[in-house]
């Protein structure tokens, strides 16, 4: 057997030195220490980034506190206006009535009794234009309404609405994560669209409704302060009658105008090439489909709502605006610190080091897929990074499918939803927009990512053996 110097046995390894350190290191300061998250992630982001002065080659003493400060802000470029109008259209539906006047309609409909699939169905159907965080910024004031109405089962209206969004935001395009993996491996859009909707709804089904509803009698997630509303508050305009509450097109404002807007991009995107006068409006669509511009809009109406409504004087409106927004940086903050840990995992280079171990793995193409996905997700918490890295090594093998090749596009999808936890940002913007604990992330939003990620395999798995479409 050739002789390996024991220095590159040790390179070889390093990223998964790294990966345990960092895991160690997120877990003494958050649960052992119980620091405030943003401290804990940010101390644990720097651990890592210490880390990777040893075993990366292009990683200088003089980065590791650099590349936390350039991870913190790119992920707060991308999250950040969008987490502080979020705040202001939480407090703003919520105090309004607006979210309880929608809440109310759900019931009218449907029956108090199924308030949980209004809910579902609702994050199903706006996280097809509209990215995850978007819609959970919508749909979470509406799960605390609906908590507020019936006085429980707020454990079960949660993982609803992040099971809803969560499962169409990897399977069915052209929601941005699946339309990319389609585009790398080159599959026909129009049969991604429909096995992704066919493989989402058992995904969804199972993660919100019936995980849903047998976590909800296990554990109880009370109503708490957060968002800069109180249980107290809630509870007043939970009590109101119809009639003192904003009409249902006022009430539903804020979510309209944040889903035709940021779906008007992809509409344009979608049609162009059919319809070639869209490509006039298109630079007007890509300023006002942005979820910036949009959701800034969408927290306008929402505001104007709130002040008309609580007989509020421009200055009191002004002092309860600013009060959302504070909460809403803490948010930010937070969420932004649990992508730059994720970020500096992943410049160890484990996603790279753990794809490249799988990649010859010989076992069928559509696991190998899904677990190169899952072990990348699982490693640096990112899901768009996980999908991307195992389109991207699939990409070359897609002509010894004997399957159709949109099946490889719902297991990369699968297995990069899988087990979100410290570090991805997802996790904390649930936690904190939510109002849960770390435990109760765990135990609800954790779980029903995992159980999207299995369901989502085998049930590509069934389809693909029964119709294979090759």
């Amino acid at each position: 057997m050739a002789y390996v110097p024991l220095q590159a046995v040790e390179f070889a390894h390093s990223p998964l030195i790294t990966f345990i350190v960092g895991l160690v290191a997120v877990v003494a300061l958050l649960v052992w220490l119980d620091l405030p998250a943003f401290i804990g992630l940010i101390m644990a982001a720097f651990t890592v980034g210490v880390v990777n002065t040893v075993f990366v080659a292009d990683f200088g003493a003089a980065d590791a506190g650099s590349r936390v400060a350039t991870a913190f802000g790119e992920n707060m470029a991308g999250i950040g206006i969008p987490i502080l109008m979020a705040a202001v259209i939480g407090k703003s539906m919520l105090e309004s009535g607006a979210a309880q006047r929608i809440v109310r309609s759900f019931q009218n409909v449907l029956g108090e009794s199924n308030s949980d699939i209004s809910l579902l169905g609702s994050s199903t159907f706006l996280a097809v234009p509209v990215f995850f965080d978007s819609v959970f910024y919508l749909m979470a004031p509406l799960a605390r309404s609906m908590r507020a109405r019936v006085g429980r089962d707020y454990t079960l209206f949660i993982v609803v609405v992040g099971a809803g969004a969560a499962t169409t935001h990897v399977f069915v395009p052209p929601t941005p994560g699946p339309l990319a993996v389609a585009a790398e491996l080159g599959t026909d859009l129009g049969a991604t669209i429909a096995i992704g909707i066919v493989t989402a709804i058992p995904a969804a089904i199972l993660a919100g409704l019936v995980y849903g509803r047998w976590i909800n009698a296990r554990l109880d997630i009370p109503l708490r302060d957060t968002m800069s509303t109180t249980t107290e508050e809630l509870q007043d305009v939970a009590d109101k009658p119809t009639s003192t509450l904003p009409g249902m097109l006022e009430s539903a404002a804020p979510i309209i105008l944040a889903v035709v807007l940021i779906a008007s991009l992809t509409f344009v995107d979608g049609f162009g090439d059919v319809v070639p006068s869209l490509e006039t409006i298109r630079p007007v669509a890509a300023f006002l489909g942005d979820k910036n511009v949009a959701l800034t809009i969408a927290a306008l109406a929402a505001a104007y709502t709130f002040m008309r409504h609580n007989e509020l004087t421009r200055s009191e409106w002004a002092d309860e605006l600013t009060e959302a927004l504070k909460s809403g940086g803490n948010i930010a903050a937070i969420t932004a610190a649990g992508g730059a840990f994720g970020a500096l995992l992943a410049a160890s280079g484990i996603g790279d080091y753990l794809a490249g171990a799988l990649e010859g793995v010989g076992i069928g193409l559509l696991i190998t897929a899904w677990l190169i996905a899952a072990i990348v997700r699982i490693a640096q918490g990112s899901a768009t990074a996980a999908m991307l890295t195992a389109a991207g090594i699939m990409a070359p093998l897609t002509g010894q499918l004997e399957v159709h090749a949109a099946y490889l596009v719902m297991v990369i999808g699968a297995g990069a939803n899988i087990f979100s936890w410290y570090n991805d940002s997802g996790f904390w913007l649930v936690k904190e927009i939510g109002g849960l604990t770390q435990g109760e992330t765990l135990r609800t939003w954790t779980v029903l990512t995992t159980i999207i990620s299995v369901s989502g395999l085998l049930t590509s798995l069934i389809l693909s053996t029964i119709f294979p479409f090759a």
